[in-house]
């Protein structure tokens, strides 16, 4: 489904990644770990399109995402949950999740926010709060709750664990584990595999710009 190819990426004069390539099958959920600056969010703004590559090929279906805009990749069916969030302080949580579906111009967002309610309970009872009034964790799990708003296909959690309380951390666990039966493709970065061992299918090691995948029981012992 996800196949990177030969990836060069530079932020400025500064090469942050170099000839990476990787490939994610449908239904396959990844780790993607390595230290703060490896290059983890790099790698995921580029699949976005939020950084163009020197060189290198995105493919995602079988089409070249570098011929796609980086607005219309949404309608591709890819997520994304940044590490900070990035949500509007002033909507209300459900006008956040809701907010990809209004950018695409989609016609069923009602749908989708009740499947998303359904997979992420807890957010329905904070939906007419503006984001600024909830906790981090709760940010994060309103974050993951508008990636999957589009994010029918492929998500893509930067650090999704990152800054959380240990419970909401472990609910948010709980949830992304819970995408596999979703049939969705997902690439989870973090700084180890505290979070994550239990659901992950395979594992990419980046490490000053390079990626190699890893054995799972390999990876556990690192």
């Amino acid at each position: 489904m996800l196949k990177i190819s030969q990836l060069d990426v530079s932020i400025g004069s500064v090469a942050i990644l170099r000839g990476v390539s990787l490939e994610l099958p449908t239904g396959v959920m990844a780790g993607l770990i390595g230290r703060n600056g490896a290059g983890k969010t790099t790698l995921m703004r580029s699949v976005m399109g939020l950084l163009k590559p020197r060189a290198g090929r995105v493919e995602f279906d079988g089409a070249d995402l570098g011929r796609i805009p980086p607005h219309r990749r949404a309608h591709a069916g890819i997520g994304y949950m940044p590490e900070d969030r990035r949500l509007i302080p002033e909507l209300t949580v459900e006008e956040n999740i809701l907010a990809p579906a209004w950018a695409v111009g989609s016609h069923d967002g009602r749908g989708r926010l009740k499947k998303i309610y359904a997979m992420i309970p807890e957010l329905e009872p904070f939906a007419p709060r503006q984001a600024l009034q909830l906790s981090g964790g709760q940010q994060k799990l309103a974050a993951l709750g508008r990636a999957l708003m589009c994010g029918t296909k492929l998500l893509l959690l930067d650090e999704p664990f990152e800054g959380v309380a240990p419970v909401l951390a472990q609910r948010i666990a709980d949830v992304v584990a819970a995408l596999k039966n979703e049939g969705l493709s997902v690439i989870v970065s973090e700084s180890d595999l505290q979070h994550s061992t239990r659901m992950l299918d395979t594992v990419f090691r980046i490490e000053r710009g390079e990626v190699t995948q890893m054995p799972l029981t390999k990876a556990h012992q690192t």
